[in-house]
């Protein structure tokens, strides 16, 4: 096993006093101050996060969006130039290997971003899948930083960081799910309206030698705009709330899009892509287990592996997910469980260190804001 990596930020966030911890082979902030702090930060004003160890590959090429229509479950060759979408890498059984993003830069020119922990297997994944077709793939991982500015005060803080510029849409502009290209301090910046946090909030991604400086600007702008620095478990319990999935927990190499509740983001009407003749046979697999919300009582949460119980006590099914969840002040949790007990109102139980904690499935998310 080799030592993780550390993103160029490394030495701002020591300053700060972050906490570290191995997340995906990269050392990454866990907390600075306190969870639950950064946590309400992002909820009522903003929080600034370094994302540098996600993964970023470029497909260009004539027939690029044509071969990622293969390579990806979702049709990406009809996106307009300035959108994104999120789309997953399955594999040919039909399992996720990753969920990316995916930014359309140019008429033959792709963005696709990935997991960090994901990188060789999407890498991996992209450059079997581009043989024969006229485009190349380049990992650029390791030239640029991606920040992120997550809470109702991101627009604001953005607007007021000195140097930082959109070209040909200003930034109150830019869509959900869109892009723009700028300039901060003379070096190119592409700037998202996306997130993980269930936030308004845009993701910067600047070259990796202005990333220290975009870091300081935004952190001085956003202070009197309430933005702190937020790490990796506020991030978490942010992104459950907003019942976004996680790799490794929610999104696994043995799941379906379907099970995950993802089936919306493939595309079965394409006549090819990398898993569609195993998804097609797996459609009729009901007894397969479905990704639901689940909520429940009290302060003890269920967590990652926990069992999930049914009205007999037997298991049904396991936790993935779970936290007390500071924005509702109850406990939430995702879990896969047999699709006889995933309807909303059903009433479970959880293994909570050998006590039955009662437990009610919900939809996801349990958590939206009010726009």
């Amino acid at each position: 096993m080799s030592d993780p990596r550390s993103t160029v930020l490394h030495h701002r966030h020591a300053a700060l006093g972050a906490s570290f911890t191995d997340f995906g082979g990269w050392l990454m902030p866990v907390r600075y101050t306190s969870d639950l702090a950064e946590h309400h930060a992002v909820r009522t004003a903003a929080g600034l996060f370094d994302i540098s160890h996600m993964a970023e590959f470029e497909v260009t090429g004539s027939v690029a969006g044509e071969c990622l229509d293969v390579a990806l479950a979702g049709t990406v060759s009809a996106m307009p130039v300035g959108k994104a979408k999120y789309s997953l890498v399955l594999a040919a059984d039909g399992g996720i290997v990753d969920d990316v993003i995916v930014y359309r830069l140019g008429g033959e020119r792709f963005l696709i971003i990935a997991n960090a922990g994901n990188r060789a297997e999407v890498w991996e994944a992209l450059e079997q899948r581009a043989e024969g077709w006229d485009v190349e793939v380049r990992d650029l991982t390791d030239e640029y930083a991606l920040l992120a500015v997550q809470g109702p005060a991101a627009l604001s803080v953005l607007e007021a960081t000195p140097g930082l510029t959109t070209t040909g849409v200003a930034l109150a502009d830019t869509k959900y799910y869109a892009w723009a290209s700028g300039e901060f301090a003379g070096e190119p910046l592409l700037l998202a309206r996306t997130g993980y946090t269930g936030e308004d909030g845009f993701e910067l991604m600047v070259p990796i030698g202005a990333a220290e400086a975009l870091w300081d600007a935004l952190l001085a702008a956003g202070a009197p705009h309430g933005l702190v620095p937020a790490g990796l478990a506020s991030r978490d319990t942010l992104r459950l709330e907003a019942g976004m999935p996680l790799y490794g927990h929610e999104l696994l190499r043995a799941v379906t899009p379907a099970q995950a509740g993802l089936g919306r983001v493939v595309a079965m009407d394409k006549p090819e892509f990398v898993g569609r003749e195993a998804l097609s046979s797996r459609a009729a697999d009901a007894d397969a287990r479905v990704l639901v919300g689940l909520v429940s009582a009290g302060r003890r949460a269920g967590r990652a592996g926990y069992a999930v119980l049914g009205p007999d006590g037997e298991r049904v099914g396991e936790v993935t997910s779970g936290a007390l969840s500071p924005t509702l002040g109850h406990p939430i949790a995702m879990a896969y469980v047999a699709p006889e007990h995933a309807a909303p109102g059903t009433e479970l139980g959880l293994d909570v260190r050998g006590t039955r904690i009662p437990a009610t499935v919900t939809t996801l998310p349990f958590y939206r804001r009010k726009k």
